[in-house]
């Protein structure tokens, strides 16, 4: 099932996300064992936008989420989340800028949430590791407030190995929105997901582009969800087509 139209916006849109000339080379040039992950990869993503990059298997759209998410370092050319170069960025700033500017929501569940503790304290985990005390009034209230708007309001103080993998995906969205990031990079978010349950994550990332003007980037396999964007990207052999 195809998403909502694509939202009409009367502002101009600034970029939440370029990059410039991006390549990533793993192993030596000249030794026969390089690849070419990225090739000279070019694009600008407008900020308060939805956009899917889909490819075969192996044709670098994996690596062109890492790099954009400042997971990888490119070894070459320019990323920026908004103004900031992420190339002039020392690890720890980095790391800050990731907490604080970026929401991941993963296809593993194993990556996206923390079986050690409750629903609730995913969802707040990022304002927390920010230095928020995990108890204080408003990072409890903010918590239970993207639970109920994912569906799950009652259930936080539960275990995520009590839910479903759709309901595990919605803690995820939930927790990718806690610090109202510039960017949410999901990465194939509904893979291992029944129709109905896809179609509930999807809905929840085109909801915060169009309430919120989050900007979501999300790699996908999936047609069905790449329609749920405004753009899509197509990448083969490390670069844009």
């Amino acid at each position: 099932m195809r998403g909502p139209t694509v939202d009409t916006f009367t502002a101009v849109r600034t970029a939440a996300l370029e990059l410039e000339s991006v390549s990533r080379r793993h192993g030596r040039r000249g030794s026969g064992r390089e690849v070419v992950a990225l090739d000279d990869v070019s694009c600008t993503v407008p900020a308060g936008s939805f956009t899917a990059v889909v490819g075969p298997s192996g044709s670098g759209k994996s690596t062109f989420l890492q790099c954009a998410a400042g997971l990888d370092r490119p070894s070459s050319g320019t990323v920026r989340i908004g103004r900031t170069d992420l190339g002039g960025l020392s690890e720890a700033a980095l790391t800050r800028l990731r907490r604080d500017r970026i929401g991941f929501v993963f296809q593993s569940h194993a990556l996206n949430l923390v079986t050690s503790l409750s629903i609730e304290e995913n969802v707040v985990l990022p304002l927390v590791l920010a230095g928020a005390h995990p108890g204080a009034t408003g990072v409890l209230e903010r918590g239970r407030q993207l639970l109920d708007r994912v569906g799950l309001s009652g259930r936080g103080g539960g275990r995520p190995t009590a839910l479903s993998g759709g309901e595990q995906q919605r803690v995820a969205v939930a927790r990718a929105l806690v610090t109202e990031p510039q960017v949410v990079f999901a990465d194939e978010p509904t893979a291992s997901l029944d129709p109905e349950s896809a179609e509930l994550v999807l809905g929840l990332l085109r909801d915060a582009v169009r309430r919120d003007g989050r900007t979501v980037v999300m790699v996908t396999h999936d047609p069905v969800a790449a329609g749920w964007a405004d753009t899509v990207l197509t990448m083969d052999g490390g670069r844009l087509r």
